[in-house]
């Protein structure tokens, strides 16, 4: 039997997805069918729930083309900020959970984490490259308040003036100041803010756990007044969405002190693109079928390319398009500009109990 719509009124406050899909891994499958009973109310509000795991390991290696960097650091698995498009949405499959609700509510801490990396960056193989944080899950979402998993994270980094890119929509990482203002002097810092959109209410639909965009951009802000350099990422850029924002965010972080700016496409792998379309046919019904059929043109024809080279850009006139906006804006504003690399030639193993002091 057919499923029947629900209306906004009926989704769980605070979340963005409204279903736990399957996992794909799973043997067995679970089907919603319409019963004929409509929700006379909301639903109660979902509280998130957080499980602790030990890190046997916790640098992450890729060798990705399209990536600039090769490894990664996640505090935390899922993410509460629960944006709709968010691409690492598939990965919590991997631990037995569903892309959906799952990863908004179901999270998984590594309060290890700190002194697992100790020991990594310990090891006297280890050759030091930038780490970047956040690009899997935000380690300023908002557990990070309670856990401070993220700055334990940052103060071995400082501990050992290693190299490190940090990703982030939370405005919490102002917080941390007092040890990325040094690590900056230095030249081992830069940060990364998200911002798809400058309306609130466009911004609480899409990512319901985000600070909002204005509270983003005096973030960057307080961030580059404190001596940290700020790249403002309009990411994802939503086709007939967001994407008539594109020169007005640029211009918005610009005014808040960013000194740098790119930008990356919507893409949806896996599972995500069945939750965003259902979120679509609830908030913008009017225009899902056109967003989505953009999307596709972006992606040659599919909901999502995986592809090195086209997935973060996409491909057709649009993609052209935006990317030649995108280009023309940043430049007027100076927002083009490539940032020096962060230097490795100040790590060093602080001296441990135990170590052979040195002769001279």
């Amino acid at each position: 039997m057919e499923e029947m719509p629900v209306q906004k009124s009926h989704l769980t406050p605070g979340r963005a997805a409204r279903s736990n899909p399957d996992n794909r891994f799973d043997r067995l499958r679970a089907e919603a069918v319409d019963d004929g009973w409509t929700p006379e109310q909301d639903l109660p509000v979902l509280r998130t729930e957080i499980t602790d795991e030990i890190a046997r390991s916790v640098i992450t290696r890729n060798t990705s083309p399209d990536l600039s960097f090769d490894r990664s650091i996640n505090p935390y698995r899922g993410c509460e900020h629960g944006c709709i498009y968010c691409f690492a949405r598939p990965s919590h499959a991997f631990l037995g959970l569903s892309p959906g609700l799952d990863f908004e509510t179901r999270l998984i801490a590594r309060p290890n984490a700190a002194d697992q990396l100790r020991k990594e960056l310990s090891n006297p193989r280890y050759v030091p490259k930038i780490i970047a944080v956040g690009t899997n899950t935000d380690p300023y979402q908002p557990i990070e308040k309670s856990r401070e998993i993220m700055r334990a994270v940052l103060q071995v980094l400082a501990e050992f003036n290693h190299p490190v890119g940090i990703v982030t929509k939370g405005t919490l990482i102002e917080r941390d100041r007092d040890i990325l203002a040094p690590m900056a002097a230095k030249g081992l810092i830069r940060v990364g803010i998200s911002i798809t959109t400058l309306d609130p209410e466009t911004s609480r639909a899409m990512e319901p756990r985000v600070p909002s965009p204005a509270a983003r951009l005096r973030t960057i802000r307080r961030l580059t007044d404190a001596g940290i350099p700020v790249r403002v990422m309009v990411s994802p850029v939503v086709p007939a969405l967001t994407d008539h924002e594109l020169e007005a965010i640029l211009e918005a972080a610009k005014e808040a002190g960013a000194v740098a700016a790119s930008s990356i496409v919507l893409r949806l792998p896996r599972e995500v693109a069945t939750l965003f379309r259902d979120w679509l046919t609830i908030h913008y019904p009017d225009r899902a079928a056109r967003i989505m059929g953009r999307v596709r043109e972006l992606h040659g024809g599919r909901d999502y390319d995986p592809d090195f080279g086209k997935r973060m850009v996409g491909q057709g006139p649009w993609a052209a398009m935006m990317q030649q906006r995108f280009k023309l804006a940043a430049r007027k504003l100076g927002l083009d500009r490539s940032l020096p690399p962060l230097r490795t030639d100040l790590f060093a193993r602080p001296a441990q109990t135990g170590d052979q002091l040195s002769l001279f």
